[in-house]
């Protein structure tokens, strides 16, 4: 019983926090207000203290731009995470769109939907990835393509580096900054959380969305551990297979050493 109050009340706050901010950032994606990638970062950080994610970050956030974080993916927690941590914008799947309240959510983080099975689309997408970063904008990309089971890191996806080329022939110096992110499940309720209890918190894309919710929502307090890797200057002359390999292996480095409690 006092589980299910205790959900209640958060999910009622965070629904009370939604409807007022809501209006604001309507009117504010509609004049392309500054404000538009404030508010996003303020409810993720009331929906990570609502749902009970304790967050730790590990190094800085790259202050040079054209900037984007390329992170690891377990789960839906981590776009609040790290919209909790920074002004950010994600590169979606073109599906997340209709998504029930994530779509919603989605949209009005003003994120960047791709259609990966559509070629003839490639193109434009990227240079609309390029052109936000080239504004400014911090673009995260989750270049595993789909999510873990939160105890490694996936194979990356070469291809979804292409934005940064755009980008970068637009950039004042021709070069965009790839800052590799690892985000790491790592406590639940204090208690140090193994590889067979990781699937608690990461999301597995063949798990029903609402039962998972509700899982999480019931645990209550789940520890986050992000790292800030060293950032990949992305240039003209680089090659965009050997800077994934890299960002990858970086990656790979800091998401096994969180895990294993270095």
């Amino acid at each position: 019983m006092i589980s299910w109050l205790r959900i209640a009340l958060s999910l009622s706050c965070l629904l009370a926090a939604t409807l007022v901010l809501l209006p604001v950032q309507l009117v504010s994606l509609h004049f392309d207000w500054t404000l538009r990638r404030r508010i996003p970062r303020l409810w993720h950080r009331m929906a990570c203290r609502m749902i009970g994610l304790h967050v730790r970050v590990h190094g800085t956030l790259e202050k040079r731009r054209p900037l984007m974080l390329a992170a690891n993916h377990a789960s839906w927690k981590d776009i609040l995470v790290l919209g909790a941590i920074a002004d950010v914008v994600y590169i979606a799947k073109s599906e997340v769109r209709d998504w029930p309240v994530f779509g919603l959510l989605a949209r009005l983080q003003a994120s960047i939907f791709v259609v990966r099975e559509e070629k003839r689309k490639t193109g434009e997408q990227v240079n609309e990835i390029g052109r936000r970063l080239a504004d400014g904008e911090i673009v995260v990309l989750f270049p595993e393509g789909t999510t873990s089971d939160g105890n490694r890191l996936l194979e990356i996806k070469t291809s979804l580096f292409g934005a940064a080329a755009t980008a970068a022939s637009a950039a004042p110096d021709s070069t965009v900054f790839i800052q590799p992110v690892s985000i790491a499940y790592t406590g639940v309720h204090g208690m140090a959380m193994g590889r067979y209890h990781r699937p608690i918190a990461a999301w597995p894309g063949d798990i029903e969305m609402m039962p998972h919710l509700m899982g999480i929502l019931k645990e209550g307090a789940l520890d986050v551990d992000v790292d800030f890797g060293e950032m990949i200057a992305y240039g003209p002359s680089s090659n965009r297979k050997v800077v994934s390999r890299a960002v990858e292996a970086r990656i790979r480095k800091m998401l096994g050493d969180r895990l294993r409690g270095r």
